[in-house]
């Protein structure tokens, strides 16, 4: 097995997902690990990549539940 799967497959934890999903889960985990996110543009951009359309007035917090909503349909 290549590296490039290998790694795909850890941070995915060994499920084969698309890349905007293993992002998606990996916020979410740091976020629930204690981290504060810094960054409203990284979180749009994360939820727009699963298909979420984001007001720029949009509260952090909302956003982040709809991204973890998303995963959960996933």
């Amino acid at each position: 097995m290549n590296f490039v799967r290998r790694m795909f497959r850890k941070l995915s934890n060994g499920e084969d997902c698309p890349p905007e999903i293993v992002r998606a889960r990996q916020l979410i985990a740091a976020i629930d690990a204690g981290g504060i996110p810094l960054d409203p543009r990284r979180i749009s951009m994360i939820a727009e990549s699963l298909g979420l359309e984001v007001s720029k007035k949009a509260r952090l917090d909302e956003t982040i539940e709809r991204i973890r909503a998303a995963i959960k349909r996933n």
